[in-house]
């Protein structure tokens, strides 16, 4: 496995704050943003960076050379009242990761997006189909796109409770497709992923979809401890 040199934005948060210590862990050099007053959150071996993930020009001199960016800002609890805050938030913050990475001539761009086409929360899928053509004519030599819908963990649970209702539709031929694509996955299985693609750079762009984030496994007994694997 080679060894990765990874600038991330968002690590300090819901995502963030796992994936820094599990790619730590297997031995790959990291950097996260942190806005001033928070680099307390940023675990031991990783190198802060302070800086307004909203504004590229606050930390894209601190990206070189990095050879992997991963974006994870965005809006915590995305729920169809918050359009604005996508709009103000997560677009922002992915033009701004997408601007920075470009200049430092960053090869691997890694970008947390939203299970599409969905009936529902238009507003934050149309914000994160944004992000992605921003991903996309940047022209990275590689890019991967995850998918995820709802992303099960500590304070992240009430979905649950659709899992029966989930089972009946992914075996019914005409929901099938919708299920699988706005299936539910795990906090563990979502970091599992990240790692998996900054270790293994697609050429050009890749998507990675709901089956998809669920077929990885936990890489350290951390994301193990994140949840386990939902019915």
């Amino acid at each position: 496995m080679k060894r990765r040199f990874v600038f991330v934005t968002g690590g300090t948060g819901y995502m963030g704050s796992l994936l820094l210590p599990t790619l730590l862990a297997r031995g790959h050099r990291v950097r996260a943003l942190a806005r001033p007053g928070s680099e307390e959150k940023i675990p031991p071996g990783c190198e802060a960076v302070l800086g307004n993930a909203l504004d590229a020009s606050s930390f894209a001199g601190s990206v070189s050379p990095c050879d992997t960016f991963v974006q994870l800002v965005g809006v915590s609890h995305p729920s169809p009242a918050k359009g604005r805050e996508f709009r103000a938030i997560d677009l922002p913050a992915a033009h701004a990761g997408v601007e920075a990475a470009r200049r430092a001539g960053v090869q691997h761009f890694v970008y947390v997006s939203v299970a599409q086409p969905a009936p529902v929360m238009k507003e934050y899928v149309a914000a994160r189909s944004e992000g992605e053509r921003a991903v996309r004519e940047a022209a990275f030599a590689a890019a991967t796109i995850l998918r995820p819908w709802y992303v099960l963990g500590p304070h992240h649970q009430w979905p649950r409770v659709l899992a029966p209702a989930y089972w009946v539709w992914e075996h019914l031929p005409s929901t099938r497709d919708t299920a699988r694509r706005l299936g539910l996955v795990t906090l563990s299985q979502m970091v599992a992923a990240l790692v998996a693609t900054v270790e293994d750079p697609p050429g050009g762009v890749r998507i990675v979809d709901v089956p998809a984030i669920r077929a990885a496994r936990p890489t350290t007994p951390a994301a193990e401890a994140a949840g386990p694997t939902p019915p």
